[in-house]
């Protein structure tokens, strides 16, 4: 039995030297990895069955990230390399989301559209995104803990 064992990147640099490498290979680790949305439109439409396809289109668009995210969108994060980088997650940063588990939700939803012939509007649905992780990040910063405050005066009364 073989198997892939890789040594974790022991710093930042080395991180940053295999990330380069990942993300010019078309194949990791014996699995395609699609260059952009119309080639991950592809290799799904290749993998995904007929029938399958049909339980997918029937979702809501506002509930079939949510609803596949742990099987279907955690297929996508780990086959397609987007923690440790693939030229698939290198083309949806460069789209403007970061995150591996947007990504994911980009995808399905992107895909989603496609196979009910809606049009894609790429910019809205990025949108979308950029507005969650701002409001994540905002509250996040709003629910911070105040761990110390001080107040200072000047010496001399002035």
């Amino acid at each position: 039995m073989t198997g892939f064992a890789q040594k974790p990147a022991g710093n930042q640099a080395e991180f940053e030297k295999a990330y380069e490498r990942r993300i010019r290979k078309d194949v990791l680790h014996g699995v395609y990895i699609p260059k952009d949305l119309t080639d991950a439109f592809i290799e799904l439409n290749r993998k995904i069955d007929a029938e399958s396809k049909i339980g997918f289109k029937a979702y809501p668009e506002d509930q079939v990230a949510d609803q596949l995210f742990y099987s279907f969108g955690r297929w996508m994060i780990h086959n397609w390399g987007f923690y440790a980088g693939s030229r698939l997650s290198a083309y949806i940063k460069d789209l403007g989301i970061y995150h591996p588990e947007d990504m994911a939700r980009f995808i399905i939803i992107a895909y989603h559209r496609n196979l009910n012939m809606k049009f894609l509007d790429i910019k809205e649905l990025m949108n979308i995104f950029h507005e969650k992780q701002n409001k994540e990040k905002e509250e996040l910063i709003n629910s911070g803990e105040i761990l110390h405050q001080q107040t200072r005066t000047r010496e001399g009364g002035g």
